[in-house]
């Protein structure tokens, strides 16, 4: 993407480094001023999502933003976590680092009610085909389904970690990596890693919570519709439309509608 973030935005500084002599990748932020900016964004549009599922978009949204600083700078993604526990969810976030951006949201209604829980991954680089992965993981928690997501999919060892103060911490293997110590790598070695291990910085990449959405990217959504479908969402001369990547609510009088679609032909 080419739009250019909101300045009042608040950035997220994630640093990667390479953990010399173990092979590894690190990376890691603290995800405080992009949380803010998240419940901002719930504020704006009167969203809400309840506990425990709020926990989990937050967990994922930090786990996605590491992945993304790992990841070539053209790449984008976005993953589809349908969850079984506390109740049938799916958990969505996406993301890219031209401009450094995630978002996401949670959709309780219209979900599957049987299955098991899956990760669904679909990668996006220009002038490549798009790549989609689905595994099949347990539990509800966010980032032990990215480290699943990383060994089955990704075939490599990846390890996260939460620290305090919404700080988090992810550690890849990169080729002839020592797994055996990333495998039993345990908290407290991660807080004391700066000290135990020659770490060097490679960059620093920004996030921030944002969509990039708005009225003139979702009209041609609705523009595919059915006329009886649009008859119905203008009944009230008013259509309110829903981001289906952040919630985001926008409202378009059907005579603008009618304008913008004129001008479509």
């Amino acid at each position: 993407m080419s739009q250019m973030l909101e300045p009042d935005l608040s950035v997220v500084d994630l640093r990667s480094y390479f953990v010399r002599k173990r092979n590894a990748l690190l990376v890691r932020g603290r995800f405080s001023p992009l949380y803010l900016d998240y419940y901002l964004h719930l504020m704006q549009y009167a969203l809400q999502n309840a506990e425990p599922l709020d926990q989990m978009l937050k967990d994922a949204l930090a786990a996605l933003a590491l992945h993304l600083c790992s990841r070539p700078q053209d790449e984008g993604c976005a993953w589809t976590i349908h969850v079984k526990e506390p109740q049938r969810a799916n958990v969505f976030v996406t993301g890219t680092s031209r401009p450094g951006r995630v978002a996401g949201r949670v959709f309780t209604e219209d979900v599957r009610q049987e299955g098991e829980a899956m990760f669904i991954s679909q990668t996006t680089r220009p002038d490549q085909p798009p790549r989609q992965s689905m595994i099949e993981f347990h539990g509800d928690d966010m980032l032990k389904a990215v480290e699943t997501f990383y060994t089955t999919s990704e075939q490599r060892l990846t390890r996260f970690f939460r620290l305090e103060d919404e700080e988090f911490v992810q550690i890849s293997a990169e080729p002839d990596c020592d797994e055996v110590w990333l495998g039993e790598l345990t908290l407290e070695q991660v807080l004391e890693i700066e000290t135990a291990e020659h770490l060097t910085l490679l960059e620093t990449r920004g996030y921030v919570f944002e969509c990039g959405c708005s009225i003139e990217r979702l009209l041609p959504i609705i523009m595919r519709l059915p006329q009886d479908d649009l008859d119905h969402i203008f009944a009230d001369g008013v259509a309110k439309i829903t981001c289906p990547r952040c919630g985001a609510v926008f409202r378009t009088a059907k005579e603008s509608f009618e304008q913008w679609r004129s001008a479509q032909s």
